[in-house]
């Protein structure tokens, strides 16, 4: 059975080849060609760094101090991150111009978590792994879409 795998695909490899040397062209100028046909958005690379939480204790509440640069970063509606990071620490939370104000006690590491999984879930695309994207409301349900690859997909309501 093992043999008749490697028969087809040195088969197919070797028609890949007959084909690439009748067009004239080696590997090299091939993947030239096919990068220039790329979109110039696909082509660059910029690391995607979200800022880290700086957050302090005042009583019983805790304050997101940069949560508008954290929401900037992420390319999101401040409103969204909110009642996500409200909904999963289970307790309520407003903002006042700059800064998110969660009712109880929440370190920073808490912070970083809940951020990684709003990235995860919220943020990259499923199919590229880029932060290129956008959430498109159409009737009742939230879609990622993508800017990079186009891909949609269906998200959960927060």
């Amino acid at each position: 059975m093992c043999r008749f795998f490697d028969k087809k695909r040195r088969a197919f490899i070797e028609g890949k080849r007959r084909v690439i040397q009748e067009l004239g062209m080696n590997y090299r100028e091939l993947l030239e060609r096919a990068r220039s046909q790329l979109p110039s958005e696909v082509r660059e690379h910029k690391r995607f760094e979200v800022p880290r939480p700086r957050s302090f204790v005042t009583g019983m509440r805790t304050i997101l101090s940069n949560f508008k640069e954290i929401c900037d970063a992420l390319n999101r509606d401040p409103h969204h991150v909110l009642k996500f990071f409200s909904g999963e620490m289970a307790t309520a939370a407003t903002m006042q111009r700059n800064r998110a104000i969660f009712q109880g006690k929440f370190g920073s590491e808490t912070f970083e978590r809940l951020i990684k999984r709003y990235v995860k879930e919220f943020v990259v695309c499923p199919v590229c792994t880029r932060p290129d994207t956008k959430i498109i409301k159409e009737k009742r349900f939230l879609f990622l879409v993508c800017e990079a690859c186009g891909a949609r997909s269906s998200l959960s309501t927060v």
